[in-house]
């Protein structure tokens, strides 16, 4: 057999060069990297000799690179993905939370931290972690229970194997999700003969599974039985780019469609059947048509506590679960009737069975009553003295917005909101990372989705509280000629989690700056540290100022808009209950009164 010789290091990257999709594109478009003692010798090397054919991005922070080569798989529904590389030790454990992001959300992401010796010649060696009980631990142990698919190279050789076995998971639309491939550092270095086949261009087309015929009858039995059915769209919709099977699917039948955070985007808010964001950052069109609903079809969601309103939000007493799932594991759950299959056959299966039912026609009042709640709160204000809110932000911004708009946001307040209110045109004109709601992601995310789609009018939203988290990116994507726009809403703090712990009858309590424990008043300025970075930044004192500053960018650079806002209020109508616990316990009577509450919902819930 006709062979090679490489490092292992060289191997990897001449492998990941030939790995290709369905569409024609490379599967891994690039690597970001940040280098130290545990890749730069052997990994740094190899990607300098492939620089100009695989690109390779410098970051600063080894979690943001992470969560920009995260965001830039989901923007493009997963048909296409990046890898990141760090060194062992800190830089490693850093990526540890993205893995886990990324792992929530079921998106591919190739993670190569380096790691110790295979040797262990020169054992401890800088940044390592020992275990006095198992000399096989490192670092990089942290990654097995938050990767889909976790391999140690601890020989040249052993790449044959792994390399497949990790692109097979990074394609497969059913276990999609993190791959950690721990490349113990003396091996990157070691060289082996490699055969030539290894390397042959390779198409991983993607599968879509048909449904078994016993659960597609039982599925279409199921609907054909329903007077008030509803579709709940998951993320899924996206990934297996069945929008507009989705949207043809309900016409057909006139079936109501509801959208979770990763499903929204779906349907064009306009559309008739298209009922708003469902659960508790919902809406009440969504909320009051699940809360009757006979059978509730669920395509590719998981079914999450902030979809099902901890499952309070279904009141129906005969309610049947379908759910449509690629993945068995979300198939089965709350004792769903499961139909296993790639969500666009699905559909179309379905589709095809029920022939000409269809549902019966549902109210379109509400749907109107909604939208003119969401105009009513996003409107201009009229006490110009007042902070604006966030709802005002977003109406701002709303206005400003083009079929080329792109919003995404990832923690704090915004994603409740925007869920509400945000009108969605088109899909991918809405991205959220809410699986894991993970602050720090916004900056760095966003510039993923601009590298995933350049044509595209990026748009982040993040809170003061984010963004003194995690901001180093926007230095990174300025130096990259990345262009987007940053809104940053400065509420002086976590304002989200401020008003959840008042709404459980807790006091104020180290959430906004001004409650911590501080002995200078906060004075961050947002401007400047922006600007210091490479970005253009200005502060707004109104909505009319957003406004007009929004009328003039230039879509060049890293645009940031700095606006204080009110902390406390949030959008009253829609939402539903939401599971957290209360304390059984306590000396304050506000508290004690948001137990006796939590118990009453308890009650209510399990009634249903």
């Amino acid at each position: 057999m006709a062979s090679i010789r490489l490092t292992a290091a060289q191997a990897l990257v001449r492998f990941i060069e030939n790995q290709f999709n369905d569409d024609g594109d490379r599967i891994i478009e690039g690597i970001w990297a940040i280098f130290g003692h545990g890749n730069v010798a052997g990994l740094g090397e190899a990607l300098y000799d492939a620089r100009d054919r695989l690109p390779t991005y410098r970051g600063h922070n080894e979690q943001t690179m992470a969560h920009a080569a995260i965001a830039y798989a989901k923007q493009l529904n997963r048909k296409r993905a990046m890898a990141v590389t760090s060194s062992i030790g800190p830089g490693a454990t850093n990526m540890v939370t993205a893995a886990a992001l990324a792992h929530v959300n079921r998106l591919p992401v190739l993670l190569i931290p380096g790691d110790v010796f295979a040797s262990r010649g020169p054992d401890p060696v800088l940044q390592q972690v020992e275990d006095f009980n198992d000399g096989t631990i490192s670092a990089n142990d942290c990654f097995k229970p938050v990767s889909r698919y976790f391999d140690r190279i601890t020989r040249p050789e052993q790449l044959i194997t792994s390399l497949p076995r990790a692109f097979q998971t990074l394609t497969d639309p059913a276990d999609c999700g993190p791959v950690t491939l721990s490349f113990c550092q003396d091996v990157q270095a070691e060289a082996y003969d490699y055969p030539l086949t290894m390397f042959e261009k390779k198409i991983w087309a993607a599968r879509r599974p048909e449904p078994d015929a016993d659960e597609l009858a039982r599925a279409v039995a199921a609907i054909k039985s329903a007077k008030k059915p509803v579709i709940i769209a998951g993320g899924g919709v996206h990934y297996s780019i069945s929008c507009e099977t989705l949207e043809d699917f309900a016409q057909a039948h006139n079936i109501p469609v509801v959208e979770t955070q990763a499903g929204k985007s779906a349907l064009h808010w306009q559309h008739d059947l298209a009922f708003g964001p469902v659960g508790v950052t919902g809406s009440q069109s969504a909320n009051s048509i699940c809360a009757d609903a006979d059978v509730i079809i669920g395509v590719g969601t998981r079914f999450q506590d902030f979809t099902t309103g901890s499952w309070s939000i279904f009141k129906n007493p005969d309610l049947k679960i379908l759910a449509l799932n690629i993945q068995p594991y979300d198939a089965i759950k709350h004792n769903a009737l499961s139909l296993v299959c790639d969500a666009r056959v699905g559909l179309e299966k379905l589709g095809a069975a029920l022939g000409a039912y269809k549902a019966p026609h549902r109210e379109q009042t509400i749907r109107s009553d909604w939208y003119a709640a969401v105009d009513a709160v996003t409107a201009p204000p009229k006490d110009t003295n007042a902070l604006p809110t966030d709802m005002q932000v977003i109406g701002a911004l709303q206005r400003a917005a083009t079929k080329k708009t792109v919003v995404m946001s990832a923690a704090g307040t915004m994603p409740g909101e925007l869920h509400k209110l945000w009108k969605s045109t088109n899909p991918g004109a809405y991205h959220m990372e809410y699986g894991f709601s993970c602050m720090g992601y916004e900056i760095a995310g966003a510039m993923g989705i601009k590298m995933a789609e350049p044509w595209r009018d990026v748009i982040c939203f993040t809170g003061d509280g984010t963004y003194m988290m995690a901001n180093s990116e926007l230095a990174t994507a300025v130096m990259m000629g990345i262009n987007y726009t940053l809104i940053i809403t400065d509420n002086r703090g976590f304002g989200c989690i401020n008003r959840l712990q008042m709404a459980t009858g807790g006091a104020e309590f180290n959430n906004l700056l001004d409650h911590a424990k501080h002995k200078q008043p906060a004075a961050i300025d947002f401007v400047k540290h922006a600007e210091a970075m490479g970005a253009k930044a200005i502060k707004v004192s109104s909505i009319a100022e957003l406004e007009q500053g929004l009328a003039q960018r230039t879509g060049k650079g890293v645009e940031v808009f700095v606006v204080d806002t009110d902390p406390y209020p949030s959008t009253e109508a829609g939402g539903c209950w939401w599971e957290v616990a209360v304390p059984e316990i306590s000396n304050r009577e506000e508290v004690n009164q948001a137990r006796a509450e939590y118990e009453a919902a308890l009650i209510e819930r399990d009634k249903i």
